[in-house]
């Protein structure tokens, strides 16, 4: 004779079936970024910003060096959406190739610093002993200067450029990138595949190129996304004090340096380019947030 399922047994099993037939840990992570808003907002800036870097050509009516000795200093008009600046050259169309300048420059910056820090704090991780304890204490001696100092002493060092400052930016970020790549191996070298595949003799390279850092991703990319935004400003920041991209480079930072000594006369000069600083920086940040809280485990 057939069991009589109750009310109770038929939401278990219907809740079985769910959970068998559910999403996987991406989509639901996807699903949980979406209802965000401010970090699809975020997300949206940023598409936008990268659409403006691609399409310069197309969107900007001039080139960035092209000048017009007859429209110097003039304010934003419908023939110059952002105004011109001391040498007569369209300032929106400055700010959109920046667009090509700024974005890349930052994101290099962080692949840059992933790849110095993220290799030492994964290799302190993973050996422990002397060789997290010698790693992180030399972590702690760089992390002793702060980050900007140490870009502005690297940059007075190798010289002004596109590479020297990738250089500097990269030893920067090292000391916070090797941290949080040391805690998040910290959180699955003990996993029972790990101490498997370590029985059956896997090379330790193997072990943290196919199974550390895949399962250690999340957290690793959380903060490359975090950090994106910081060397937009950090770039900016070294070009506006003159040690980072010089001129006629249209990059924000050098923009803004450009026109701070017309700032009483020409404020236009200085806000606009600030504006897409600020605008960038506050979407990597959104974005970022909106990331973590999707991946972060504990919030499900």
């Amino acid at each position: 004779m057939a069991k009589m399922e109750t009310p109770a047994m038929k939401r278990i099993n219907k809740k079985n079936k769910k959970g068998a037939g559910g999403a996987s840990p991406a989509k639901d992570a996807w699903r949980r970024l979406l209802r965000n808003k401010m970090s699809i907002a975020g997300m949206a800036v940023i598409f936008c910003l990268i659409l403006i870097a691609v399409f310069a050509d197309m969107i900007a009516p001039y080139t960035y060096q092209e000048q017009n000795y007859s429209a110097i200093s003039q304010g934003p008009s419908l023939e110059h959406l952002f105004g011109t600046d001391n040498m007569g050259r369209d300032i929106f169309s400055r700010c959109v190739y920046g667009a090509r300048w700024s974005l890349p420059i930052g994101l290099l910056c962080v692949v840059a610093g992933m790849a110095l820090g993220g290799s030492l704090g994964v290799i302190a991780g993973y050996c422990g002993g002397k060789v997290d304890n010698v790693i992180m204490r030399v972590m702690d001696v760089f992390q002793a200067i702060p980050p900007i100092l140490m870009a502005i002493a690297m940059v007075a060092v190798l010289g002004n450029g596109i590479t020297q400052l990738v250089v500097a930016m990269s030893v920067a970020f090292m000391p916070n990138v090797a941290k949080t790549c040391r805690a998040a191996i910290f959180t699955v070298k003990d996993s029972e595949y790990v101490e498997a595949s370590k029985a059956i003799g896997v090379s330790q390279a193997t072990i943290i190129v196919r199974h550390l850092v895949p399962n250690a991703i999340g957290v690793i990319v959380i903060n490359a996304v975090g950090m994106v935004g910081a060397a937009i400003l950090m770039v900016s920041t070294l070009s506006y004090i003159g040690v980072g991209i010089v001129p006629p480079t249209p990059e924000w930072g050098a923009i803004l340096s450009a026109g701070k000594e017309y700032i009483r006369s020409g404020v236009h000069m200085v806000l606009f380019p600030g504006l897409m600083i600020m605008l960038t920086v506050i979407s990597f940040n959104l974005f970022g947030d909106g990331l973590r809280d999707a991946l972060d485990p504990r919030l499900k």
